[in-house]
């Protein structure tokens, strides 16, 4: 791509202002560019009477967003400049401005919906998914936690779905997606093209969003896509209930002797994959987060996010995946018996809920 394409494609047609990822290449992965983009045309539709509805899509049919780049977040770090500080916090004060908008607005999550990608998609109005719909909070699995505003929404789906999905980073398809409460319709990806036809004329009334519930209803899929989690649900609540990570460890061990014998042996494999550190801190950051407010969920991922390119597993995470490529990770420390709830807690140390200055402050036009 050169470096003269846009990285947000900007449109309005028929009262619906288009906003587009479009980095294809990369999966859509969000740069500060592209936030700050997508705040400043959010800021201004806020204020255009002219614009019913918001819609957001990624460009090509791989990917929605695969979350931020994480190379850039990386490279920041290692030349000791604050750029991947600077991202977090508009990012997150994007998110936070969606979830807040005061209009309607549509994700279109074909493909790929990972991370920051969800950030997005969650702040949403009206989450649509597809047949090729795979959805995660992977954060774990580069050695960082759920942010976005995961530990708000993970932590409200319903028993302990969302501790499940954010300790493990597992991904899931539509049907999981519209079980958890995480998609609110399914079509088939082949009638995206038709779903902006009728956009394109839709007789908007005075309730947008209510017209594009009643437009989406109807161009839903009648069958619901196939859900392994309706499944899975005693089991993920018997395990992911426990106090904390060992016991959740032990509670699997012990479904290895039941009928979800399968799924309790491919999520240690995955467990064992994954940066101890990240998931205890993650564990404590969604069970905070069940009491939390959206605001305050925020400002907390941004108290974990000063501390953590120091003194958490992201840059090993990574150095592994994404920089050598050997898939060793040196996660520090390697085991859970190696890791004290007292270095787990330090990093929620001095945070005070209710002192949340991100966000909306600077964008009244989010109100």
């Amino acid at each position: 791509m050169s470096g003269a394409e846009p990285q947000i494609l900007v449109a309005v047609r028929n009262g619906v202002g288009h906003l587009t990822l479009n980095r294809p290449a990369g999966l859509n992965a969000l740069t500060l560019v592209m936030v700050r983009q997508q705040q400043m045309q959010l800021d201004a539709w806020a204020q255009d009477p002219a614009i019913r509805a918001v819609v957001l899509r990624g460009a090509g049919d791989k990917a929605f967003c695969a979350g931020g780049d994480i190379r850039a977040l990386y490279d920041s770090q290692r030349s000791g400049d604050d750029l991947h500080l600077r991202f977090l916090e508009e990012e997150y004060a994007l998110d936070q401005c969606l979830h807040a908008y005061p209009k309607p607005v549509l994700a279109l999550l074909d493909g790929y919906v990972l991370g920051g990608g969800m950030g997005l998609a969650q702040a949403a109005s009206l989450r649509l998914v597809t047949e090729r719909t795979r959805m995660a909070m992977p954060e774990v699995g580069i050695g960082f936690f759920p942010d976005v505003g995961g530990s708000y929404f993970l932590p409200r789906l319903p028993g302990e779905l969302g501790l499940y999905l954010g300790v493990s980073g597992v991904q899931i398809g539509a049907g999981d997606a519209l079980y958890t409460g995480l998609a609110d319709h399914c079509i088939d990806s082949d009638r995206l093209t038709e779903l902006d036809a009728a956009l394109d004329r839709l007789p908007w009334s005075d309730s947008p969003e209510d017209d594009l519930r009643t437009l989406l209803a109807e161009l839903a899929s009648g069958e619901l896509p196939h859900a392994e989690l309706p499944r899975l649900r005693p089991a993920i609540e018997r395990c992911f209930a426990a106090p904390d990570l060992p016991a959740i460890l032990a509670a699997l061990h012990a479904e290895r002797q039941t009928g979800a014998a399968d799924w309790a042996e491919r999520t240690l494999q995955l467990l064992g994959s994954r940066s101890p550190l990240a998931m205890a801190v993650t564990l404590e950051l969604l069970r905070r987060g069940r009491h939390l407010s959206l605001a305050d969920c925020f400002a907390l991922e941004l108290h974990l996010d000063r501390q953590w390119f120091a003194k958490g597993d992201f840059m090993e995470g990574v150095r592994a995946l994404i920089i050598d490529k050997d898939r060793t990770p040196r996660w520090n420390p390697p085991s859970l018996a190696e890791l004290s709830p007292a270095r787990v807690q330090a990093f929620f140390a001095g945070f005070r809920p209710g002192h949340a200055a991100l966000g909306c402050t600077a964008h009244t036009s989010c109100h």
